[in-house]
């Protein structure tokens, strides 16, 4: 685990605790080392703190599919399309819709 990273990330959001890229970051690594449960806070933090950050979407999808939530998956795949659609991010998009494929 390396603990490093998460404390300079720590650092960070304490010193800006908008800081979306940083927050999202955070976030990667706890799901990098499986630690799910936080990851999943980190993400829906976000979510309420910057719902226009996609990306966010996508990885709180698969946290919940980790976690066995299908339902919260499913629900974050289609805010995260609506999301998406909304700022015309067809990539972004596009992997959205296929998580939630995959999914169903």
């Amino acid at each position: 685990m390396d603990n490093s990273r998460i404390e300079t990330l720590k650092n960070i959001l304490r010193n800006n605790p908008l800081d979306s890229f940083a927050k999202y970051a955070l976030g990667l690594e706890y799901t990098s080392m499986k630690m799910y449960s936080e990851a999943k806070e980190i993400y829906e933090e976000l979510i309420v703190t910057d719902p226009n950050y996609f990306a966010t979407y996508y990885q709180l999808g698969k946290v919940n599919e980790a976690l066995g939530d299908e339902t919260a998956a499913k629900k974050n795949y289609e805010k995260g399309i609506f999301v998406t659609t909304s700022q015309s991010e067809t990539h972004a998009r596009e992997e959205l819709q296929q998580a939630l494929d995959e999914l169903l």
